[in-house]
């Protein structure tokens, strides 16, 4: 499991560090932000590779899920697909998954994994917060709106399904629409 959300986080730093390179004409401050990003995620995968020397292994050892790259392979040539369904989407659903993935592994006696996930939940909230910004700036820049849009974008790139338990809390914190929590919940 450490070694997986190890791989999470390494893909997240390429993502980032892809976003700044990817897409020109952006406002400066859309790079500002994903280079923050890219190094807290680095801190992140760096925290998570560093815990799993302790436990006798290494990062590389073992196989590893590629999902959010498929997906900025999949929104390459669109910055708002892009936005839409790798931090909103994908990294969203990290919001959810840490509270229970964080229990098991306290509930495992693993509390310094505990303790890094704790760290990870904290700076994804504001990952996600970051893609919300971008993805409302996007809609407002395109005369887009923002619910019609991702609905139609997670149609076409084949986004997967976003299923519950939901950390509104996160989410909410992250900036999230009460429109956008009800149409997730709903």
């Amino acid at each position: 499991m450490i070694h997986a959300l190890a791989h999470i986080e390494f893909n997240a730093i390429n993502l980032a560090l892809d976003a700044i390179w990817r897409f020109a004409a952006m406002p400066e401050a859309f790079y500002a932000d994903w280079l923050k990003v890219a190094a807290e995620e680095a801190l992140h995968f760096s925290l998570l590779a560093d815990h799993l020397v302790v436990l006798g292994y290494a990062y590389g050892e073992f196989p590893a899920h590629n999902s959010l790259w498929d997906m900025a392979e999949k929104t390459a040539s669109d910055v708002l697909a892009r936005i839409a369904l790798v931090p909103r989407t994908m990294e969203a659903r990290g919001l959810d998954a840490s509270p229970p993935v964080r229990a098991k592994l306290a509930q495992a006696g693993d509390l310094a994994a505990a303790a890094i996930l704790d760290i990870i939940l904290r700076d994804e909230i504001g990952h996600v917060a970051t893609g919300n910004h971008w993805f409302a700036w996007l809609c407002a820049t395109r005369g887009l709106d923002p619910l019609s849009t991702y609905a139609g974008l997670a149609r076409q790139y084949q986004a997967p399904a976003l299923r519950g338990p939901f950390n509104i809390a996160a989410r909410k914190a992250a900036g999230f629409s009460e429109a956008e929590l009800l149409a997730l919940t709903a």
